[in-house]
């Protein structure tokens, strides 16, 4: 009896939390990488390493290496082969935890639990009955009024007054549930598929074993982390050298270029299409009517329409291609990819330009590419993984008109996501200004614009620091398996952390800007 008061009680007085902040997405999706980032933080601080002879990061490094897991930026400020097998698999959860695919699932069920009632619930006998709450936060097309109103003793009345309307929620509410099973079977399938065949491939290629064996990583847990990281397209590898040491290993290469796309950039057609196959075989209602509302569906941004779907493809494509032909005319006879054969090659350079957009696994050593390839870089790093040439008109689904329109003044404060960049760059600007001039060869500007790109774009690609480019040569600079940033003030990893969790709510802010007028 008291279990069922109690649970009333909660849900109720979270209703009541949610129709004050209902709509705001961005706190709460903050708040979720915020709190996953800060727990992250404080497991990693309580376990020791892999062994004593490792310096201790400190709690700065630490809880930067947290929000980097969290965020999917692979950021990294400290060698990961520091940490033992107790931390990879703490970080291993972040990255799952941090996934755009599993949070998507998650706020998902966060919008379900407070619509969880059923048209067939709302009793119209019963006007206190619950079905006041039902659908308030995503269909459209059922006008319920505010929380708190006088006239919401006539809700049921007003919202199911027909059978049409009955039908109509009930088909809803029915499809809202199995989208969420099938976002579950996705991400379920996808990872597992990918951890036996990275499996099967560390059990039948030798070399690629030997190298494990070396640094003392049992093979299911680099699988494990390794495909988790490629899907959640974070970049995190349980070895120092991310997929340097493995370039010659082009069957490897060849396994996780799909879970790298099917993850993000892929994500939305790949995910109709699953939908679709469902529907020819089971639950033809439910799939039928997500194909068909997926403009409009819940706020659920990852299902895009038949045509917006498709010209995603051919963009994501399109992009890959271009940054193909590029990276190979202008690297394939340098020293970056030497001591490759031209299959390996043809494989490598596959790999690395998929992954520059947003999965930042990499088989090359960036400081040695030529300063244009850099450049393309940046761009593909800073384009949203949903780029897609739209030529057509569509009724997407858009994140502020979803939430509580904010007042005029704050929205005349937003600024365009350009000036935010351009703004953190400075920043890093000012606080490794002394960096800067004892060191102009690594703290060079297109250094440190390629480091905050990345971290905005939640790619985690990095120019490192290399110690024979020093000026000073004083014989005590070691050259580490480590971004660029991780040589940076503590101001500057501070400014950073921000740029990524920016970076990862990127999606609330896409049309700032739009009240500054250049005449």
């Amino acid at each position: 009896m008291f279990s069922n008061v109690a649970k009333e009680l909660i849900q109720r007085l979270c209703r009541f939390a949610w129709f004050h902040v209902r709509g705001n997405r961005f706190s709460l999706e903050l708040f979720y990488f915020l709190f996953v980032s800060l727990f992250g933080f404080f497991i990693l601080q309580t376990l020791d390493g892999r062994t004593p002879s490792f310096t201790r990061p400190r709690n700065l490094d630490l809880f930067f290496t947290s929000v980097s897991a969290v965020t999917t930026s692979s950021m990294s400020v400290i060698e990961m082969e520091f940490f033992s097998n107790t931390q990879l698999a703490i970080l291993t959860i972040l990255m799952f935890g941090g996934g755009e695919v599993f949070t998507s699932l998650v706020m998902h069920y966060i919008h379900m639990f407070f619509i969880n009632v059923s048209p067939k619930d709302c009793n119209i006998v019963n006007p206190a009955s619950q079905c006041g709450f039902f659908d308030t936060i995503e269909l459209e097309n059922i006008k319920i009024q505010e929380f708190g109103n006088a006239k919401s003793d006539n809700l049921c009345n007003q919202t199911f007054s027909t059978a049409e309307n009955y039908k109509e929620g009930d088909l809803r509410y029915k499809s809202l549930k199995f989208l969420g099973f099938v976002v579950l079977f996705y991400l379920v399938c996808v990872q597992v598929l990918g951890l036996v065949s990275v499996l099967i491939y560390l059990n039948v290629i030798s070399s690629a074993k030997d190298i494990l064996n070396q640094k003392g990583i049992h093979s299911l847990t680099f699988s494990i982390f390794t495909t988790v990281s490629t899907f959640a397209n974070c970049g995190f590898l349980p070895n120092n050298e991310n997929m340097l040491i493995f370039r010659k290993n082009s069957g490897l290469l060849l396994i996780l270029i799909p879970q790298a796309l099917l993850g993000n950039t892929l994500y939305p057609p790949a995910f109709r299409f699953l939908i679709w196959a469902i529907g020819k075989f089971v639950k033809k209602s439910e799939t039928t009517y997500l194909l068909d509302n997926s403009k409009g569906m819940i706020g659920y941004h990852h299902l895009h329409s038949f045509v917006h779907s498709s010209l995603l493809s051919v963009s994501a494509l399109v992009l890959i291609v271009m940054q193909y032909v590029v990276f190979s005319s202008m690297e394939w006879s340098s020293g970056s990819l030497g001591g490759l054969s031209v299959y390996q090659k043809l494989v490598g350079i596959l790999f690395q330009t998929v992954n520059t957009r947003h999965a930042g696994e990499s088989i090359v050593d960036l400081s040695t590419v030529s300063g244009a390839v850099l450049v393309l870089f940046v761009l593909m790093m800073y384009l949203p993984p949903y780029t897609v040439f739209l030529p057509v008109e569509e009724d997407g689904y858009n994140y502020e008109k979803g939430n509580k329109r904010s007042t005029k003044i704050l929205e005349n404060l937003v600024f365009s996501q350009q000036t935010y960049l351009i703004i953190f760059i400075i920043l890093v600007c000012i606080t490794e200004r002394k960096q800067m001039v004892n060191d102009p060869l690594n703290f060079n500007v297109l250094n440190i614009v390629f480091e905050v790109i990345s971290a905005y774009g939640n790619v985690g690609l990095s120019t490192g620091y290399r110690c024979d480019l020093r000026l000073e040569q004083d014989g005590g600079c070691q050259n580490k398996w480590y971004g660029f940033s991780g040589r940076w003030s503590d101001q500057g990893k501070l400014v950073l952390i921000v740029v990524m969790i920016f970076g990862k709510l990127k999606k609330f802010n896409m049309n700032g800007g739009k009240t500054w007028k250049v005449l």
